[in-house]
């Protein structure tokens, strides 16, 4: 993916997240995050497969060919959503290649995504699989577990720490003595470590890891240090968040890719300002629309959605 297009995609996520945030308290944000997210999932082909974070997951959707509004429309528990308002709101279309993430207990979708790597192996076909997940997750024995196993079996899959600092309300420095990617050498994997509000870096290193699981090498372990500029959500206040827990100049990914884009004569001041409103009207688009649709009902939410009945057997 070229650096237009990444901006692109950076621009689209943090404008559609913030006004998701702004409809729902309860909305995740990625604001600070976005060159992880979209670095992670630039170099997927077809076929291979994405389990993206519970933190930005809309981008990589949006990546793989979802509709902006049908997202929307998960987001607020809408009927025309991906999952008929059911569950989380971050499930992901059905037939674009996503693990189909809708636990709230995080850490879920590692099995998931080690299993689908599994299955991709055994194809033979020479695919991939990228799973993200945050610092907390990464704490989990589900991480150890499969990463362990991943490794044993040379599993064509690339594991992405998308560290942001938090795990919810607490600090990374309280409960991780040492770098994650450090880990990596324990199960006999390389380990990666990489500026996660750079975009390119992001994507380069996904990318090589990409490769070497292509050709049977087995997984990679990569953190991708970023930061999260507001709260686990919407209408967090951070209380909790001292002085000592700030990063020392923070780098908005966004403005740093922005930057390049004019240095390198990729694009213009105005190239960039039609980008925005461009995007910006699509999103307005997009939240308007699920605004106005029906909320999930009896017919998304009833016994038939969930369980076979004697007609249906």
């Amino acid at each position: 993916m070229n650096a237009i297009d990444l901006y692109r995609w950076m621009l689209t996520s943090r404008l559609l997240e913030s006004a998701l945030g702004r409809k729902n308290p309860r909305w995740f944000s990625t604001e600070g995050e976005e060159a992880t997210i979209v670095g992670s999932f630039a170099e997927l082909r077809a076929g291979d497969v994405a389990a993206p974070h519970y933190r930005g997951p809309f981008v990589a959707y949006l990546m793989r060919g979802a509709e902006m509004k049908r997202l929307a429309c998960q987001a607020f528990g809408k009927a025309h959503g991906y999952a008929k308002g059911r569950g989380m709101p971050f499930v992901g279309p059905a037939g674009l290649g996503f693990i189909p993430w809708v636990a709230g207990d995080l850490g879920t979708s590692l099995g998931m995504a080690t299993g689908a790597a599994l299955a991709l192996q055994r194809q033979g076909q020479g695919h991939a699989c990228v799973c993200s997940f945050g610092d907390g997750t990464s704490n989990r024995g589900d991480f150890h577990e499969n990463v362990n196993t991943a490794a044993i079996w040379k599993l064509p899959i690339v594991y992405v720490c998308q560290n942001n600092g938090w795990a919810i309300s607490q600090a990374a420095r309280t409960y991780l003595p040492a770098p994650i990617v450090d880990r990596a050498q324990g199960y006999g994997i390389p380990g990666v470590s990489v500026d996660g509000n750079d975009v390119e870096a992001v994507r380069d290193a996904v990318a090589q890891a990409i490769e070497r699981a292509r050709t049977g090498a087995g997984p990679t372990l990569i953190e991708a240090r970023t930061w999260r500029k507001h709260g686990h959500w919407a209408n967090d206040k951070t209380p909790y968040r001292t002085a000592i827990d700030q990063p020392d100049n923070p780098v908005d990914p966004l403005e740093r890719m922005r930057e390049r884009l004019l240095e390198r004569g990729l694009a213009s001041q105005a190239d960039l300002d039609a980008m925005h409103r461009h995007i910006e009207a699509e999103v307005h688009e997009a939240v308007e629309y699920a605004l106005n649709q029906s909320d999930a009902g009896p017919a998304e939410l009833g016994a038939d959605e969930v369980f076979a009945t004697a007609a249906r057997a």
